[in-house]
C-alpha cells in the first residue's frame, strides 16, 4: 500500500539516451531531435522545510527522469529537510546514483538544515554544497516516535545505518570517518565544519553563484564516468510537484493525518448520533478522506491504526454501559496507545517527523471528552419525557373544576378518579383513555 500512490505519480516510461563511458561535456554539441525546447537546461526542485517521504521522494525522482529523459545539464536539489523515512531516502538516493544526469544538492537558504535522511541525499549528491549558516547531520537512528531504539534493535539498525552512510561517503570521496560519526555519535556540522571535514565540496552564498562557479567543473558519477558540467547560458527550469503532490505534501505530515483522522470519526459520529444535522457528517467524511488519501503515503503501522478503531468502538459502547467503567477506561487507553504507534518510519528519522507528544494528549482528551458528551446527550435527549400527545400528559399536575372534569394543559378535560374530587383540589394524570383522563388527587387546594 505504501507504493500504491507512488505508483500514481509515476510518470511515462523513461526514453533511452546514450552515453558516451568517457569523459563528456553535458548538454555540449548541437541537441538531436528526440530533445524538446527545454533541453541542456538546469532543473531546479526545491525541498524547503519538507519531509523525505512517499511523496517528496517521488517528486524527486520524476524530475531526475524527466532531465535524463530531456538531455538537461544538470539537476540543482535545493535541500531544507528535518529528516525523513528511510525508504523514501533510499529511493531517492538509488535514482540520483543510476541517473546519467549530474546531481547536485544545495542545502540552503541560510538558516536551513539537512538532517537526518537529508545529510544522507547530501553526501550522495555529485555535487554537494551548503549556504552559509546551514548545518547537515544527526542520522542517528530512532523510532517512529523519535525516541531512541532498544540496545539490541539499535545495534543492528545503526550498524546498517552506519555502513550505508559509509559506503555513500567512499564511492563519493568524502569523509568516511565523518560520515559515520552522523550516525553513531548523531554528530552535525556547520557549512564549514562540513567543507573543511570533506563531507561537501562547497559553500556558495546564492544559487547564482553557485552556478557560476560550476561550470566547467567536472564530477564523477557513482559507476566512475567523468562528466564536465557546461552550465553558461544554461535557463533554469523550475519542476513544480502535480497538483495531487501538492495536496499530499501537505496532508502527509503525521500531524496534520492524525488530527483530520479524529475530526473525521468525531464528524462522522456525531451525525449518525443526530441524523440531519448534515454540517457534521460532510466535514468528517471530507476530514476521513483526506486522512485515508495521507495514510497512502505514511508509513502506517496497522496495529495503532487498529488499536483508534476499537478504542473509538469502546467508547461508544460505554455510553450505553451503567457508569463510567472498563469501557470507558479501555477506549481512552485504546485510543492513546494507537496514536503513540500509528505511524512507523523505520529505522532512520528524525523526532520532528513523530506525531506531537503534546498533541496526541491534545486529541485523545477531545476525543474521548467529546465521543462521550454527545453520546450522552443523545441518550438523554431519547430518555426525555414526551412533551406532548398522550404520553406527554402522563404525570402532569392539574386541577379538579367539579365532578369528571379536570383543567390540564390550558385545556378542560373529562375526567375519572376513584377519589372524590372537590373543584380546586391539585390532581395528578395517570391514565389516558382516548379524551378520558384517569387522574388521582395529589392533596392540595388551589
Amino acid at each position: 500500500m505504501k507504493h500504491l500512490w507512488g505508483r500514481l505519480f509515476a510518470l511515462a516510461s523513461v526514453a533511452v539516451v546514450s552515453v558516451e563511458p568517457s569523459a563528456q561535456r553535458v548538454g555540449g554539441g548541437a541537441p538531436t531531435q528526440e530533445k524538446t525546447s527545454e533541453s541542456a537546461s538546469i532543473y531546479k526542485l526545491d525541498l524547503k522545510n519538507v519531509i523525505i517521504q512517499r511523496v517528496s521522494a517521488q517528486y524527486i525522482t520524476d524530475a531526475i527522469d524527466r532531465a535524463d529523459r530531456e538531455g538537461a545539464r544538470l539537476v540543482l536539489l535545493t535541500l531544507h529537510t528535518p529528516g525523513g523515512a528511510l525508504d523514501a531516502t533510499r529511493d531517492v538516493i538509488e535514482k540520483m546514483l543510476n541517473c546519467k544526469t549530474p546531481v547536485a544538492v544545495y542545502v540552503a537558504p541560510s538558516g536551513a538544515r539537512a538532517a537526518s535522511a537529508g545529510f544522507l541525499i547530501t553526501i550522495a549528491a555529485d555535487v554537494a554544497a551548503m549556504a552559509p549558516g546551514t548545518n547537515t547531520g544527526a542520522a542517528s537512528p530512532v523510532t517512529g516516535s523519535g525516541e531512541d531504539l532498544g540496545e539490541t534493535m539499535a545495534k543492528k539498525v545503526e550498524s546498517d545505518a552506519a555502513a550505508y552512510a559509509r559506503t555513500l561517503a567512499s564511492k563519493r570521496g568524502r569523509n568516511v570517518e565523518e560520515a559515520e560519526k552522523a550516525v553513531v555519535d548523531a554528530k552535525s556540522w556547520t557549512e564549514d565544519e562540513a567543507l573543511a571535514s570533506h563531507l561537501i565540496d562547497y559553500v556558495f552564498a546564492d544559487e547564482a553563484e553557485l552556478l557560476k562557479k560550476l561550470d566547467g567543473t567536472k564530477v564523477k558519477k557513482f559507476d566512475g564516468r567523468e562528466l564536465t558540467l557546461a552550465l553558461a547560458g544554461a535557463s533554469v527550469v523550475s519542476v513544480e510537484m502535480t497538483f495531487a503532490q501538492r495536496i499530499l505534501s501537505v496532508v502527509a505530515h503525521p500531524n496534520v493525518a492524525y488530527v483530520l483522522m479524529a475530526l473525521g470519526m468525531l464528524g462522522l459520529y456525531f451525525e449518525l448520533s443526530t441524523p440531519g444535522a448534515v454540517l457534521p457528517g460532510v466535514v468528517g467524511a471530507i476530514c476521513l478522506i483526506l486522512a485515508f488519501f495521507a495514510l497512502q503515503v505514511l508509513p502506517v503501522n496497522y496495529a495503532g491504526l487498529l488499536l483508534l478503531i476499537v478504542g473509538v468502538g469502546l467508547l461508544i459502547a460505554e455510553v450505553f454501559a451503567a457508569g463510567f467503567g472498563a469501557l470507558g477506561i479501555g477506549g481512552g487507553l485504546s485510543v492513546l496507545f494507537g496514536s503513540l504507534i500509528l505511524f512507523d518510519y523505520g529505522d532512520f528519522e528524525a523526532p520532528a517527523l513523530a506525531i506531537s507528544r503534546w498533541l496526541i494528549a491534545l486529541v485523545t482528551g477531545v476525543l474521548v471528552t467529546a465521543f462521550l458528551l454527545i453520546a450522552r446527550l443523545v441518550i438523554k435527549s431519547q430518555r426525555r419525557k414526551p412533551a406532548s400527545g398522550e404520553e406527554g400528559l402522563i404525570g402532569e399536575l392539574g386541577t379538579a373544576k367539579g365532578e369528571g372534569k379536570v383543567f390540564v394543559h390550558g385545556e378542560y378535560w373529562n375526567a375519572r378518579s376513584k377519589d372524590k374530587l372537590e373543584s380546586g383540589e391539585r390532581v395528578r394524570v395517570v391514565g389516558v383513555d382516548g379524551l378520558v383522563l384517569t387522574v388521582e388527587r395529589v392533596g392540595e387546594t388551589s
